[in-house]
């Protein structure tokens, strides 16, 4: 790609450019209202050497853009606080809605060649990282974002004599940093590392486009060509990248109706237990918080099963400082317009915290499946996307743990009566229960196939027996406390 590559001539005559720059500009701008209409959510990744142009590149492609519908984002090392996270977070949660543009002056390639060169990721971390980086594409391509990836190209006497300029001007000497001055020093290796990273993330549906950056109007006029042509080719046909077939380490789990329910506890075990738990998760909540330990808890299970009082049990020995409660309900618009992963990366705890999820991610394969929310092509890849998103975090060093609450069909017609005739308990139980209840036999096989296909050795699923509540919650407990003293 980078390599035996001839560099253009900085030309002397740039007015034809110029013509062609302004032409461009005005096309990118006739593109916006189409963007927003379709709803294409557009992401620009500028990446190159330093002092290549990237700053100038982008000023130049948003120039007659409506700044309403465009965001520009200049992405550095992350910071101490954003080290503790899974590498993709920050870089997900920045994603724009649809029908919005954002441009990354920078992004994940920065980092991670950087880090390479540094000697800061040794080759497995380094491969690991690149195939977090193909995860991040892919899902982003498969959800109907236009990633559109920007490379300028110079030479090492381009970027020495670009550095120098800057560096002899008081108000721009800023724009030299260290690593761009190590860039150069050592321009051999970083064109390697260059080649390397861009092999690797060169796919059909986000290609990298290698731009000339020797003359900054021509490089502007071909980036802007450039991202037209790709804009436009998305709002006629968004092709879906190929889901590969994936082989996941998962573990056999039984299917809900072989699952028996008798299991029972006594009021006073019960409570002699509880008691004994609160002490032993006090205790290792405090360790979590100590060696900064993130914990994930989901919490998935049919209308009725006992996940609040599962969860508020479980709560109840927590230092309210260090965790948080999530209902999980439908999506917000604001939401919705994003990947559906979106809202779970912005939702992860802080090292040291636990994050409790009342229903989770796997309404994708679930409500969402069964309702038609979304289509079958969206459901049947979000198994690999869901288990991808969990090796993340576990990569990262997050504890996840699973829970399915697991009651019988009569059980759960039993306490919806219940609920209805009893007023304090009225708010509870809807029209939409009753109607989800009808669907039993169809939400039990995509339960089976979700339990099935994401059982993975790294975040395995635990079913909880909940016709007696009381069974289930020490049994969440001690779950919890063996993950949690097995990690620390």
């Amino acid at each position: 790609m980078l390599k035996n590559w001839i560099f253009q001539e900085e030309s002397h005559d740039s007015g034809e450019y110029k013509r062609q720059l302004k032409a461009m500009r005005q096309e990118l701008a006739s593109l916006q209202q189409p963007i927003k209409e379709t709803k294409l959510p557009v992401i620009v990744l500028v990446e190159g050497w330093g002092a290549a142009g990237k700053g100038t590149t982008i000023h130049s492609l948003i120039r007659e853009l409506d700044p309403r519908f465009f965001k520009v984002l200049s992405v550095g090392m992350p910071t101490e606080e954003e080290r503790r996270w899974p590498f993709l977070k920050r870089h997900f949660a920045s994603i724009p809605e649809a029908g919005k543009i954002l441009f990354l002056d920078s992004g994940w390639m920065d980092q991670t060649v950087r880090e390479r060169m540094r000697r800061d990721l040794s080759d497995e971390e380094y491969a690991r990282r690149i195939e977090s980086i193909q995860v991040l594409e892919r899902q982003l391509t498969a959800g109907g974002y236009l990633l559109v990836k920007l490379f300028l190209h110079i030479s090492k006497e381009t970027q020495k004599d670009r550095m120098e300029r800057l560096a002899a001007d008081k108000d721009t000497a800023w724009r030299v940093g260290e690593n761009d001055r190590r860039q150069n020093k050592n321009y051999d290796k970083a064109l390697d590392a260059f080649e390397e990273y861009l092999t690797a993330t060169d796919e059909p549906w986000a290609p990298w486009k290698i731009i000339d950056g020797t003359d900054a109007v021509r490089s502007q006029t071909e980036a802007a060509r450039w991202l037209y042509e790709r804009i436009s080719a998305a709002l006629s046909f968004r092709p879906q990248p190929v889901q590969p077939a994936y082989h996941w380490p998962v573990v056999s789990i039984p299917p809900l109706r072989e699952i028996p329910l008798d299991k029972r506890l006594e009021e006073e075990q019960y409570q002699k237990e509880l008691k004994h738990c609160r002490r032993q998760l006090e205790r290792l909540h405090n360790e979590l918080y100590r060696k900064k330990v993130p914990v994930v808890i989901a919490y998935e299970g049919w209308d009725a099963a006992g996940k609040g009082g599962n969860i508020k049990r479980l709560a109840s020995a927590l230092d309210p400082r260090g965790y948080e409660v999530l209902p999980i309900a439908s999506p917000t618009p604001d939401e919705l317009a994003r990947h559906y992963l979106w809202r779970f990366w912005t939702r992860l705890p802080k090292t040291g915290h636990i994050a409790i999820f009342d229903r989770s991610w796997y309404g994708r394969v679930m409500v969402e499946r069964l309702e038609g929310f979304c289509s079958q092509w969206d459901w049947q890849r979000a198994y690999d996307e869901i288990n991808e998103f969990e090796r993340e975090l576990t990569d990262a060093g997050t504890v996840v743990i699973k829970f399915w609450v697991q009651i019988d069909k009569q059980t759960q017609l039993e306490r919806f009566r219940e609920r209805e005739n009893t007023p304090e308990k009225q708010w509870k139980i809807t029209q939409e229960d009753w109607r989800n209840r009808e669907k039993w036999d169809a939400y039990e096989e995509a339960v089976d196939e979700m339990l099935t296909k994401t059982n993975t050795v790294n975040a395995p699923w635990y079913i909880l027996e909940s016709v007696d509540k009381r069974y289930a919650r020490i049994k969440a407990m001690k779950i919890v406390i063996d993950r949690l003293q097995q990690v620390l």
